[in-house]
Formats: C-alpha cells, sequence, structure tokens
C-alpha cells in the first residue's frame, strides 16, 4: 500500500525470511562461526538458543549454505511429537524406507543406523536440524542422545543440531540431561541487537528495498530500540506499521509519534499503561532535577578547574576529537559518479602503487599485477579491524545515495576515511549508520598462494606457516618438508577461533592475512602497533 508513495521496489519490512535481507550483526556471525565448527567437528551436539525473533532461523539458513554439499540434510520444525513419531519424521526426511505402520524404536534406529553406515561409506555427513527444540520431551531428547551412539572406530554417524528458546539452555541444564548436555561440542546464545545495530538494521532493509530517502531519521533510533527491546521480528513489525502510518498521513518519513503510535498498535495498549505513563512523567521529573544538579555541579568543578589551573589534557583531546568528527557524506560539488574511481585511487596509493581508472584491467588485475591480491565480500566494522588493512567501503548517505570511500586508519576509537579529495573522520556510531558490510581490500601473499590448503596437503608453503604459527604460540619452528597434519590443523583452528573466523582448519585468504600481520611486515595497516593487535 506505501510502497509507491515511498518509492521502494518492495516491501522492507516483511517478517517473510528473504536471503536478499539479510543482516549479520557481530553476535549472529559468532554464532555461526560456532555452529559451522561445530558441524564440521567429530559429531555430536551444536546448541544453538534465543529469544523469540532474535535470528536464529536467519544463523540457521546461513549455516545451511555453508554446510558441505556433500551432506544429507533432515530439518524437523516441529519436534513436539513422541519418540517413534521423530523416528518416523527423521526416516522421511532422508528418504529411509522402514515396514508400514511400524511403531517399535528398534527398527527405526536399525534403518537408521544402515543409513548412516552407507552414507559414511560413500563419504557424506548427515546431519539433524531440530528447530524449537524446547518443545522435546525428556524422552525424545533421550533417544536422540542414544542415535549419537551410532559411530564407526573414527567418528559419530549423526551430527545433530538443536536451535531453541532459552528454556531449552534450562533444560539442559538439569541432572538428568547430564549425559546430553556433555556431548555438546558447540553452543551460542544470541541476544537482541544493540542500538547501534538497530539503525544499521532499518537502514540496510530500506537500501535492499530501493530506499532513496531517510525514511526513519537517525534521532528516532533510540526510541525504536526501546520500543523493539531490539528483537529483529519486532523492529519489522513496528517499522512495517510506521510506514503505514506516514503513508496515511501524507509524510515523507516516520517521525517519533508515529513511530510511538505504530508500537503501540503492534504490541496493544497495554505496553503502555496510563499508570506507566504517569509514572514516567514522574521519571522524568526526577531525571530533569537530577540533569540539573548534575549541570550546577558540572560548572562548579570546571570553576575549581580554573582556579588551580588543573584543566587537564584530556578534556583538550575530547574537544579536538570531537571538531574532528564528520558525518560520513559525498562532498558537495564532486561528481558522485566518480566515487568509486578516487576511492581505488586512495587504496592504490596506501600500498604506493598508481592506480589507472581508465585502464581496461579492473583495479583487483591492476593490484595482482604488483603481486597483490584482492579480498571482498560483507564483514562487520570488528571483522574489518582483525584484518587490518585499509579498505574500499560502500557506503550510504542521509539520503540512502550509495557513493564509495576509502578506510586508510582507525586509531583511537575514530577512523579516517578519505572521500573523494577530503579526509573525514567518523566514529563507529556514524560507521554503523553509513555502512552495511561491502568491502574490498588489498593483501600480499608471503607465498605463491593459489588455492586454499587443506588438512592433508604438502608443500613448502606449510614451512612459513608453521613459522607463524610458533610466533603466535612461543613454541620451536618444526623444520622442513611438512604435511598440513592434525597437529597443524587444530593449530590452525585455534588461531582462527581467537581470531573470530570459523575454525574450519582451511587456510584461506583471511587467515593467511592474519598469519601474515604476525610478523608485522605485510603491508599498511589501519590500526598503530597497540591498537587493537
Amino acid at each position: 500500500m506505501y510502497k509507491e508513495h515511498f518509492g521502494l521496489k518492495e516491501l522492507p519490512f516483511s517478517i517473510a525470511p528473504n536471503p536478499r535481507y539479510l543482516y549479520l550483526s557481530e553476535q549472529h556471525r559468532e554464532a555461526l562461526a560456532h555452529l559451522v565448527y561445530g558441524v564440521k567437528s567429530e559429531g555430536g551436539f551444536v546448541l544453538l538458543t534465543g529469544e523469540v525473533g532474535t535470528g536464529k532461523t536467519t544463523v540457521c539458513r546461513c549455516l545451511l549454505e555453508q554446510i558441505p554439499e556433500s551432506s544429507n540434510i533432515a530439518f524437523i520444525l516441529n519436534p513436539k511429537v513422541s519418540v517413534e513419531e521423530l523416528m518416523a519424521v527423521i526416516c522421511d526426511e532422508l528418504d529411509i524406507s522402514y515396514p508400514a505402520g511400524n511403531i517399535s524404536s528398534k527398527v527405526f534406529v536399525d534403518a537408521i543406523n544402515t543409513y548412516l553406515l552407507d552414507a559414511y561409506a560413500k563419504g557424506r555427513r548427515t546431519v539433524l536440524i531440530l528447530e524449537e527444540a524446547q518443545n522435546l520431551s525428556s524422552e525424545v531428547l533421550e533417544q536422540i542422545r542414544l542415535l549419537t551412539n551410532l559411530e564407526t572406530n573414527c567418528q559419530k554417524l549423526l551430527q545433530i543440531i538443536m536451535i531453541g528458546q532459552p528454556e531449552l539452555k534450562e533444560m539442559l541444564s538439569r541432572p538428568d540431561m547430564l549425559q546430553l548436555s556433555q556431548r555438546i561440542t558447540a553452543r551460542y546464545h544470541i541476544g537482541p541487537l544493540s542500538k547501534e545495530e538497530v539503525g544499521a538494521y532499518v537502514n540496510h532493509r530500506l537500501a535492499v528495498a530501493g530506499s532513496k530517502s531517510n525514511l526513519f531519521p537517525d534521532r528516532i533510533m533510540g526510541r525504536l530500540y526501546r520500543l523493539s527491546r531490539g528483537i529483529p521480528r519486532l523492529i519489522n513489525v513496528i517499522c512495517d506499521r510506521a510506514l503505514l502510518g506516514a503513508y496515511v498521513q501524507g509524510e515523507d518519513m516516520v517521525d517519533r509519534k508515529t513511530l510511538t503510535r505504530a508500537a503501540e498498535e503492534v504490541l496493544g495498549e497495554k505496553t503502555f499503561p496510563v499508570k506507566m505513563r504517569i509514572r514516567q512523567h514522574w521519571v522524568i521529573a526526577g531525571i530533569v532535577v537530577s540533569a540539573c544538579a548534575i549541570v550546577a555541579l558540572t560548572f562548579y568543578a570546571k570553576s575549581l578547574l580554573s582556579i588551580t589551573g588543573t584543566s587537564g589534557t584530556v578534556t583538550a583531546k575530547e574537544k579536538t576529537a570531537d571538531r574532528m568528527r564528520k558525518a560520513l557524506r559525498w562532498p558537495d560539488g564532486q561528481p558522485v559518479s566518480r566515487s568509486k574511481a578516487l576511492a581505488y585511487e586512495a587504496l592504490f596509493k596506501e600500498w604506493h602503487i598508481t592506480y589507472q581508472p581508465d585502464a581496461k584491467s579492473s583495479p583487483c588485475r591492476q593490484a595482482m599485477a604488483h603481486g597483490l591480491r584482492c579480498l571482498s565480500g560483507s564483514v562487520s566494522l570488528n571483522g574489518l579491524l582483525r584484518l587490518d588493512k585499509p579498505a574500499v567501503l560502500k557506503l550510504f548517505d542521509e539520503k540512502n545515495r550509495a557513493f564509495f570511500a576509502t578506510l586508510i586508519s582507525y586509531n583511537d576509537g575514530l577512523a579516517t576515511f578519505r572521500v573523494g579529495d577530503n579526509n573525514i573522520v567518523a566514529d563507529a556510531d556514524e560507521i554503523g549508520r553509513r555502512w552495511f558490510g561491502d568491502y574490498a581490500l588489498f593483501w600480499r601473499t608471503p607465498f605463491n598462494y593459489t588455492v586454499n590448503i587443506r588438512p592433508g596437503h604438502k608443500g613448502d608453503e606449510l614451512a612459513w606457516i608453521d613459522r607463524q604459527l610458533s610466533l603466535v604460540n612461543g613454541r620451536r619452528v618444526q623444520g622442513k618438508d611438512l604435511t598440513y597434519d592434525e597437529r597443524l590443523v587444530n593449530e590452525v583452528k585455534r588461531f582462527q577461533l581467537s581470531e573470530g573466523l570459523i575454525p574450519d582448519g582451511i587456510i584461506g585468504p583471511n587467515t593467511l592475512i592474519l598469519l601474515n600481520n604476525v610478523s608485522g611486515n605485510s603491508g599498511p595497516a589501519l590500526m598503530a602497533k597497540g591498537e587493537g593487535r
């Protein structure tokens, strides 16, 4: 109804899962890393919990995309069934034959065991995913535990992922669930989005839907955070109703009053009872009185400082930082069509290379001609800072207009961007409002890297990898003619996990960049030594 009014291609806040609207916060990425690690380990249970609407299903869908194609998956959405019914559903999901009308658990288990052994012989992994697992009865949980007893001498034959609400954690902490709880190889609890993430989440969905303007001003994001408690599903419902309200009123954007009314309609009047409003007035009055007292004390403290002459360097530093901070926006008078070329020109300059914007070859090809490699994708700010390399970011201004800028340094919580012909300093909040994760950077490999290094690999590059790991772990170098064996693989997994990467033991660009950073001579860095390293 309001789509045409706001110039949207589609409805941005539909609660139906759509991969194009995927927004992974930092904790969602961490949850995904834990789940992938659990799935690729030797077997057992993987546990993911979170409140209703916090994005558990979103993470699960991401997990399914990263599970190897050589996997057989049984996905059970409603496990509120008996033991026999669950066994039958598992067989149905995996296309396992069993006698018609069978109600014997042993027959089901034998059929599942035969299937798992056959899949293992073919080099295939079997994964069972149970959503809404808090609805499982104790008897069903015990049967699921017994399924993990199906194993070879080397590994478990069935990997089980349980996804549920916080009650699932409480259930598994009971003394009678100790045996099952001890078999959980990876677990993670997803909480609500932070105040900063709420703004980034809303802007991301609007941008994907084709919005060209700021439909939810930054000044009301704090209100949206409090109303939704940071729960993505509630954010969607409230924002959808708020856009409808703004459309009915003929407004071009959502204001605070419309947002509050939308929340009342969605959550019900009980969320904002009269007594609560009266209490809020008293609270506000108390805050005002307290604020006045604080202001008075502040002026008193300043007067003392001026008398004693101890005006402090920290205050001066903070004032300087405040003056430096600016909004991340494209400079007036410069054509935004040149933003990408100028951003790459700045990135090349960080590597002391001249960029040819009019050349037929792409920036990545030009970088490769100088012995560099290109890495791009989507990442959180913390993830980008871990890589510690200057990067070209795709940003959006207050009108949701896309432009490119180069992040060239990050120190004391402030980032310096090259935007067009200007340098702009911004803090993490401003970056969160303008950036949804798209990046591209250059890196230099210490050897002739061509493909990801996997377990069992042999090659001269392993000597370098072993040397870097020796620096990380404070051990001796192992020598030459190495094989990427279990010892090295486990060291790499521990390193990946400590650096926030998916601990899969596969040495790809992200792992190589971080290993290369250990020696401190891997090219230009975002952060000064000791800053976040």
